[in-house]
């Protein structure tokens, strides 16, 4: 099959969970045989990435149109290269799915979470999720959530259901420590927040809720926040020698840390299955999470949840446990990811779906 994606920032992965998962899928589908394209908005050195065409269009800079300018741009470009089908990220995006349909391509969109629920957004930008909530249930041909509690929400406020295809992550350890070393951490020695620097993902609450506590642990804080800088001088505003603000880190160093943490902080309230929490837990991190439906559906009793006012006891909690203890909730995370979260799994899913569009 002839595929395009479109609605990411593009490969290789430098922002987030979209990036990394449309690298993660398009080059496993490229590995059973598929041509495939990814629309990006940086541009690479090469033209392909491991097997995958990348077709760059510009964009206009901006954090209301960003998304919206390059997924149009790619939804004409698609429209005049025509593949076989083709899958957009984003319910944001669900306006432009009509268009490849009327040209006869089948699409699928990947809704993600509730984004209109995020803080950064103002009045006009809800508004226009929450009118893309309802476009996706009827433009697009087939509407994929990777979180049962966003399918259900689909199905109960409009009727729609979905396509539901998780996340996926890689499991086992990471030998390397380069990072560490860059850092000035030590394996073992760290807790670790990794996520965009936006409000709804509380890394003011996890740095307080840290300084509070009498370890000679270090806590890294890591990532970065192109449209948010005054909550990013907020994460900033820490006199704490013991917290480290080393910006966004991807790829192995971003593997390294997750492996040879002491614990792993997820922290985030917004959106339906967080990459970087199942990425944590197949590392074998002990995990701790803020507990919403969302969250504790992928920790599935192998992590620890926390809400806004105990974050500081349950640090204290992981500190106080023996090894052994510690251990064991590594090796249940662990094993929820390769049971559950696979990007094998994944992509095999991705191509049935693809396969019964084309039927369809």
């Amino acid at each position: 099959m002839r595929i395009a994606l479109a609605g990411t920032r593009g490969i290789p992965a430098r922002y987030g969970g979209f990036e990394t998962f449309a690298e993660e899928l398009s080059t496993r589908l490229v590995s059973r045989g598929h041509s495939v394209t990814v629309y990006c908005r940086q541009r690479h050195a090469e033209p392909s990435y491991r097997g995958v065409r990348l077709v760059y269009l510009p964009t206009l800079r901006h954090k209301y149109f960003d998304t919206l300018v390059h997924t149009a741009l790619s939804t004409l470009h698609l429209v005049f290269h025509r593949q076989d089908a083709a899958l957009y990220c984003n319910a944001a995006n669900a306006l432009f799915t009509f268009l490849p349909r009327l040209a006869g391509m089948p699409v699928a969109l990947n809704v993600d979470g509730l984004e209109r629920h995020r803080k950064k957004w103002n009045l006009l930008g809800k508004a226009w999720y929450r009118v893309s909530e309802r476009l996706a249930t009827f433009l697009p041909s087939v509407v994929v959530t990777d979180a049962r509690r966003i399918a259900e929400y689909y199905l109960e406020r409009f009727g729609k259901p979905s396509e539901f295809i998780p996340y996926g992550a890689e499991t086992g350890v990471v030998a390397t420590r380069e990072t560490l070393d860059r850092l000035g951490l030590e394996p073992r020695r760290y807790f670790l927040y990794v996520s965009r620097m936006e409000p709804e993902n509380n890394a003011v609450m996890v740095r307080e809720a840290f300084e509070r506590i009498l370890t000679g642990l270090k806590l890294a804080l890591v990532g970065d926040a192109p449209y948010a800088a005054g909550y990013l001088e907020r994460v900033r505003a820490t006199t704490d020698a013991r917290v480290v603000l080393p910006g966004a880190i991807y790829g192995p160093g971003y593997h390294e840390l997750q492996a040879h943490s002491f614990a792993y902080i997820h922290a985030t309230e917004v959106g339906g299955t967080h990459p970087a929490l199942i990425e944590a837990m197949g590392r074998g991190a002990l995990v701790l999470y803020l507990d919403t439906p969302e969250n504790a559906e992928v920790a599935g009793g192998a992590a620890i949840p926390f809400t806004h006012d105990n974050l500081t006891e349950r640090l204290r909690q992981a500190l106080d446990m023996s090894e052994e203890e510690r251990d064991s909730w590594r090796e249940k995370a662990r094993r929820r990811v390769a049971e559950c979260y696979s990007w094998e799994a994944v992509a095999g899913a991705y191509e049935r779906m693809f396969r019964r569009m084309l039927e369809d």
